[in-house]
């Protein structure tokens, strides 16, 4: 009511944000109006994203430049090994289809990358089990596997069931325990004297020998092994081998496969 009768005695008096039509981010001092503060002062006020900290925003800052938060796409499908017969990554992206305005909520990371190691050629040759190293990761990105194509050597109904190893970790490096990307989180759970299961499925499995590389099948139990994991290199260290088996049954968070 004071305001409105401020008006008519002042005219003017309630201009702002959107008779000046302003609204601008970050900090801008020259992003300002004539009117009523938010805080009942009358003069200059702003309308910069920066107001709302400040305390010195125009009366109708919030009505005249409302938030809007940063809108993403949906993920794209992962790209393919960046090389084959190596370790190394993979990636998926998605756009921006609304920017953030007015201070709205930021845009989230547009790209995820994962570790992968391809075991063919384009040709269709067999060069990805020659690794001394147990190359690992998530047990999870096995239900992703099974879904992509067959590679040459496994047709698409073969029923190896493959194997399982466990292993009991001896040592590891604190780069595990530094991963916080969402797809290398799980390098987190690697711990000391745990005992681990790795599973070795096609087409990590050589289609010969049907073995996956790294696997310490040979050795006595009292040999130390090497491992490193897929996504981060300085994240490795050595275990001993327990028994094979025909089905893994750690838990999920020490559950991993050859890959």
């Amino acid at each position: 009511m004071a305001l409105c009768a401020l008006a008519r005695l002042w005219p003017g008096a309630l201009a702002g944000c959107a008779e000046a039509g302003r609204c601008c981010p970050g900090r801008d001092p020259a992003c300002f109006a004539r009117g009523w503060r938010l805080d009942r002062v009358y003069g200059t006020c702003f309308c910069d994203q920066a107001c709302l900290l400040t305390g010195d925003c125009c009366f109708d800052y919030s009505r005249a430049c409302p938030a809007r938060p940063c809108i993403v796409g949906e993920w794209s499908p992962w790209s393919g090994c960046a090389d084959q017969c190596k370790p190394t990554a993979r990636v998926r992206r998605r756009s921006v289809q609304q920017e953030p305005l007015n201070g709205g909520a930021p845009c989230p990371p547009l790209e995820e990358r994962a570790g992968c190691l391809e075991y063919w050629t384009p040709q269709g040759q067999d060069c990805g089990h020659s690794f001394v190293p147990a190359f690992i990761t998530t047990s999870a990105f096995n239900k992703e596997r099974t879904r992509q194509a067959a590679s040459p050597r496994w047709s698409a109904d073969t029923e190896d069931a493959g194997y399982c190893m466990e292993f009991k970790t001896e040592s590891l490096t604190p780069h595990c325990a530094m991963e916080n990307r969402p797809l290398t989180r799980w390098m987190q759970y690697l711990r000391e004297g745990y005992t681990v299961c790795v599973d070795c499925q096609p087409p990590a499995m050589n289609s010969v020998s049907l073995r996956c590389s790294g696997d310490g099948l040979d050795s006595d139990g009292n040999q130390t092994l090497h491992w490193q994991a897929i996504g981060n290199p300085r994240c490795q260290g050595t275990w001993k081998k327990v028994r094979r088996v025909d089905q893994c049954s750690c838990p999920a968070v020490h559950s991993f496969i050859f890959i």
